[in-house]
């Protein structure tokens, strides 16, 4: 169905005509955690200046990549983990209970769906809330690592930085030399973040269980996200071969806007209360 101009004064009119009486699932990016004090990676501010992420075959590979990541995440957590759900992560959790939303796939790390009352969540990206171990396998919560962390490095948390997308922050260089970072408590190996780091693959059981949701539903509404990475993008894909309906709200251009029915350009925090009280979902 192809992309097309609001008919109505109010765009989002057209928003609900078009998902009334549908089942829904929601893809959600960045751009729907902004309005909580997360950055994002493409967004109008964060798209001005240029981002180096951490890359999980160098993060594997190099103890240099590792310290540096770890010395920037102690600041970022500090900031991340404190976020609480916003308006538009409220709504999606309306619109699934009771409402049509049977779930929804995120490309976001932070738990802040789930933290606003959503049951079904496929996180496409993973949760920055644990650590596992690359040697054995062992799971740790972040917010006892964070503990440790501090502990061998005292007073990091004064040293000024600015929070960057996905629990970053953005530390000068020669800051990180000194820092210490902590092994496995079962083996002494590695720790990474339960995430999935550029250039790696999404776990295929979790690709296919998005697919199934996405075939299941009468509508795709993507949500903040620019659908840059193919990761969220392919999910487009789908539903446009299976000609379900899909809609955005976005600040700023979309990859696949060509494939809706339907973009707002507007923050997920203004549209998506009012979808939700349109489409009859129950106050929480």
């Amino acid at each position: 169905m192809p992309l097309s101009e609001a008919r109505s004064a109010d765009p989002l009119d057209d928003l609900v005509a078009l998902l009334r009486g549908r089942r829904i699932v929601a893809l959600t990016g960045a751009g729907c955690s902004t309005e909580s004090g997360i950055p994002d990676y493409r967004g109008p501010e964060t798209r001005r200046r240029a981002r180096n992420p951490i890359q999980g075959r160098e993060f594997s590979r190099s103890a240099e990549i590792r310290q540096r990541y770890w010395a920037r995440a102690v600041i970022g957590w500090e900031r991340f983990s404190r976020a609480e759900p916003n308006p538009a992560h409220r709504a999606l959790a309306r619109l699934e209970h009771g409402g049509p939303l049977d779930g929804l796939i995120t490309q976001n790390v932070d738990g802040l769906h789930q933290a606003a009352g959503s049951r079904r969540v496929i996180e496409l990206h993973g949760t920055l809330s644990e650590v596992a171990c690359l040697e054995c396998g062992a799971m740790e919560p972040r917010a006892a690592v964070q503990e440790r962390l501090l502990a061998q490095n005292p007073g990091w948390l004064r040293l000024a930085a600015d929070l960057a997308p996905d629990g970053d922050a953005d530390l000068p260089a020669e800051h990180v030399a000194g820092f210490r970072a902590p092994p496995c408590l079962r083996c002494e190996g590695l720790l990474k973040p339960r995430v999935v780091f550029f250039g790696e693959n999404v776990a295929r059981p979790i690709v296919d269980a998005a697919f199934a949701l996405v075939d299941a539903a009468d509508a795709l509404l993507v949500v903040g996200s620019s659908l840059a990475v193919f990761s969220g993008y392919r999910f487009v894909l789908r539903a446009a071969q299976r000609g379900i309906p899909i809609a955005m709200i976005n600040l700023g251009a979309a990859r696949g806007e060509e494939l809706g029915a339907l973009k707002i350009d507007a923050l997920a925090g203004e549209v998506l209360p009012r979808l939700a009280d349109a489409l009859g979902a129950a106050p929480r």
